[in-house]
């Protein structure tokens, strides 16, 4: 990290302190309970706040006033939550964040109702920040960035039913259904703050390249992470049978009895948690976890292309710290 993280770091509490805050009275009082109390249950474990934050430091970035960006962080943050809402009904997941899910934690019409109501809720406190001048751009960002959310999910779907997906195919859905959003979030923020359109576009890049390599690295984590640091069962996505960055690639480089291999976790929808090791072996044999590596590395560096477009040092070393705290879990 650079120097002066620590500095960078506090200014990112301070500013997290703040969009929890807002978060947490945000429902509350809200009526009828039935839709509301789950909505408030979903925002309590608050998690990092990466994608509010990085409204409010793209709208920093282009020397915009944080004050006037607040409510468009929170409507990213409502959206991301609706979307984790209506992945874990689909995916029929327990846990989210340590806590049970919200179709867990009451039911699936309620889960899908209070996420319906995250999503409404979100474009309400949108339309507070935006002026009349900027109003159909910023409008056309945050639509753009559910729409490819939603894609990406619909993608993520459609590839579950087929053995062979192209390793284009999956950029293109991580494209859509992760880093999409981040990138929706610096372009919200860069057109908050009255930036240039030479400014905007590089923060809209650096949200695309970097949302890319968080995703690659999350996949890379998953079999050669720390659990205890990772938070996550290593060689989860295999046992799940998950397609991700590094099956995909092995399935483009593997022949013979080593493609067979790595079919049987598509068709027989995934692995025996003893058979992760066996599998790690065969993805270092494949050399597919360097190639991992290689493009976390070139989709970084592509965004910190873009970041050194900003005009102020203190921007482009704080933007830098982001993409560093983005990709810091440990392995």
């Amino acid at each position: 990290m650079p120097d002066n993280s620590d500095k960078h770091f506090n200014l990112y509490e301070k500013e997290r302190k703040k969009v929890d805050k807002r978060l947490g009275s945000l429902l509350t009082k809200r009526k009828p309970a039935s839709l509301y109390q789950p909505g408030s249950y979903i925002l309590e474990s608050s998690g990092k706040r990466l994608r509010p934050l990085l409204v409010l430091f793209s709208g920093r970035a282009v020397r915009g006033k944080l004050e006037k960006a607040y409510n468009a962080a929170m409507a990213v943050e409502l959206l991301h939550n609706f979307t984790l809402v209506h992945d874990d009904i689909m995916d029929n997941a327990d846990m989210r964040r340590g806590l049970a899910t919200l179709h867990k934690k009451y039911d699936t019409n309620t889960a899908i109702l209070a996420g319906d109501g995250l999503l409404s809720v979100a474009y309400e406190c949108l339309i507070k920040d935006i002026s009349n001048s900027n109003s159909k751009n910023i409008l056309a960002a945050f639509t753009k960035g559910l729409v490819e959310v939603c894609e990406g999910q619909s993608l993520d779907k459609d590839y579950e039913l087929r053995e062979i997906v192209s390793l284009k195919e999956y950029i293109l859905m991580i494209r859509k259904k992760t880093a999409a959003m981040i990138e929706m979030c610096c372009t919200i923020g860069g057109l908050l703050g009255g930036g240039s359109k030479k400014e905007i576009q590089a923060l809209s890049k650096f949200g695309k390249n970097i949302g890319i390599a968080f995703q690659i690295q999350d996949d890379l984590l998953d079999i050669v992470g720390d659990q205890k640091k990772f938070g996550k069962l290593v060689g989860g996505d295999l046992i799940e049978g998950k397609k991700t960055f590094l099956l995909v690639k092995s399935l483009e480089l593997a022949k013979g009895k080593d493609k067979a291999k790595l079919l049987k976790v598509i068709k027989n929808k995934g692995i025996r948690k003893n058979q992760v090791n066996e599998y790690k072996e065969l993805y270092n044999k494949l050399g597919v976890i360097e190639v991992a590596r290689d493009e976390i590395k070139r989709y970084t560096k592509n965004a910190m292309n873009q970041v050194k477009k900003l005009k102020r040092k203190s921007d482009r070393e704080l933007f830098n710290w982001v993409a560093d705290f983005l990709l810091s879990r440990k392995k």
